[in-house]
Order: C-alpha cells, then sequence, then structure tokens
C-alpha cells in the first residue's frame, strides 16, 4: 500500500506555526482499521482522510469529496484545521481546477472556496446554552485551578465546555497558564464533555494587532492534549482565525496555510 500524505499547518503562513494536520489522499478504499492505524501512526491532533465518491473522480477535476477526520486516538466528526488543510493540498499541491471544493462529511456538506489571501471554509455553527457552574466545578478546578471564571457555556450537539476566563485577566495569562489535562478523564467520565475551551476577551489594538478573543483548546477525551490552534491561539504556536457569522445560521473561517511536509506512506 503506498498513500500520498501531506503535513499541513492551518491558520499561519509560517511552516512550524498555526495547527499541524496530516492528510492522506485515498485513490482506492481503505481497510476501516487503517485510518486509525494511520492517524496514530502520524500523531498529530487530526489526520484527514480525503476519498473519491465515485470511481470516475479525480483529485485535479473534482469538486466535491469525502472527508474524514482522526485524532490519535478515535474519529471525530468535525474537524477546522484538518478542513482547511484538505483544501490546501487539493488547490496548491493537487492543482484542483474548482474554485470551491464540498466535502461530504459527518457534519454534513462542507465547502472551501478560494481567497486571495487564504481558503474561507463554510462550517456548522452550534449555539450554546448556559452551564451551571456547580456541575462542573470538578472539571474546573482540575483544570485551571483557582483561576476567575466571568462565564461558563455548553454546546450539547459538540459536548464541548467553554469557559470564558475574567475579564480581568489579560494575554499574556492565557498564554502561561498550565492547564492540568491528565486527570480531566477521571474528574470527567460520563461523556457530557469531550472538549474544554478557554477564552478570554480580546484586548484594544495597540501596537500589537488587535483580536476579538484569545483561547486555548483540550481534548483528552478523544487523544488530543492541547490542540494548537482554535481562534487567536495562545499556544506556543500561535495561530490566526478570521471568523465572520452568517445570516444563515453557518459560519466562515479564514486562514492560511503552509505544506510543510510532502511524501508517500507506505504499508
Amino acid at each position: 500500500m503506498k498513500l500520498p500524505i501531506f503535513t499541513v499547518d492551518a491558520f499561519t503562513a509560517k511552516a512550524f506555526h498555526g495547527n499541524p494536520a496530516a492528510v492522506c489522499l485515498l485513490e482506492n478504499k481503505l481497510d476501516e482499521d487503517m485510518h486509525q492505524k494511520i492517524a496514530r501512526e502520524m500523531n498529530l491532533s487530526e489526520t484527514a482522510f480525503i476519498r473519491k465518491l465515485h470511481p470516475t473522480d479525480n483529485f485535479t477535476q473534482s469538486s466535491c469529496f469525502g472527508l474524514r477526520w482522526f485524532t490519535p486516538a478515535t474519529e471525530v466528526p468535525l474537524c477546522g484545521h484538518a478542513t482547511l488543510a484538505s483544501a490546501a493540498v487539493l488547490f496548491y499541491k493537487i492543482k484542483n481546477v474548482n474554485s470551491t471544493l464540498t466535502f461530504v462529511t459527518l457534519s454534513g456538506e462542507l465547502t472551501a472556496r478560494r481567497a486571495q489571501d487564504g481558503i474561507i471554509l463554510d462550517l456548522p455553527l452550534y449555539p450554546t446554552h448556559p452551564q451551571d457552574f456547580h456541575e462542573v466545578d470538578d472539571l474546573i478546578k482540575t483544570a485551571i485551578g483557582d483561576t476567575l471564571v466571568q462565564d461558563i457555556r455548553y454546546s450539547p450537539d459538540t459536548r464541548k465546555l467553554l469557559v470564558r476566563l475574567s475579564d480581568t485577566y489579560k494575554r499574556s495569562f492565557l498564554e502561561n497558564l498550565k492547564v492540568n489535562t491528565q486527570n480531566l478523564l477521571q474528574v470527567e467520565n460520563t461523556g457530557k464533555v469531550k472538549g474544554l475551551i478557554l477564552t478570554l476577551k480580546g484586548e484594544p489594538g495597540g501596537q500589537s494587532q488587535a483580536f476579538d478573543f484569545y483561547s486555548r483548546y483540550f481534548a483528552p477525551w478523544v487523544g488530543v492534549a492541547e490542540d494548537p490552534v482554535t481562534a487567536f491561539q495562545c499556544s506556543c504556536r500561535g495561530g490566526e482565525l478570521e471568523i465572520s457569522l452568517r445570516p444563515d445560521g453557518r459560519v466562515d473561517i479564514r486562514g492560511g496555510t503552509a505544506i510543510v511536509l510532502e511524501g508517500t506512506l507506505t504499508a
């Protein structure tokens, strides 16, 4: 078995920044268990698998493909940065001729369209609801100790817990915050929470670029201790997203990419 495979840094224009994802092109059907084995071998937060939907399709001319995402531990229903990475491989390496690509996924049809300064993804927008602090008190205190919390929201569709830190904190606080992910699996094992988002209100512009918010994302429940990019990302790799809410209840996310590795997977 020989499969074309790429590593792409997403939501950045610089190599070795942003959020890395592996992208694998499937000319033929892959044994089901091989998806997880390859993702475990690549050992990135997500590995994306692009597949043809019909025998006559090809990666250069066709505009609609199947897309799946795997962490080193499990398949996930949605991954933005690996979708961006997949579109970048098709647009920039395979030289796909279309201006818009459609991906058929577990989260429905997602599109990626060329833009002058990157690629724009059309993704679903999942609502959040107020979350009672006392129901998740142990989880939050395990993760961030006595850090002050301003608001907590929960998305039942994605099983993500969104924790907004106090506006008294600055960006540097979130960047340097030590988050204990090792014990989260023991504290929360009901299946209600599959991801923890820590977010902080952005600061006004000055000498540096202004951002609406900063964030960090942790998902040890699916094998990802910390995902490098989820807004302006306060991880060591950094990363930037331009997000636009649309009137149709979806969201556009614009980002750049850097393809840093191209090769052949043999097994």
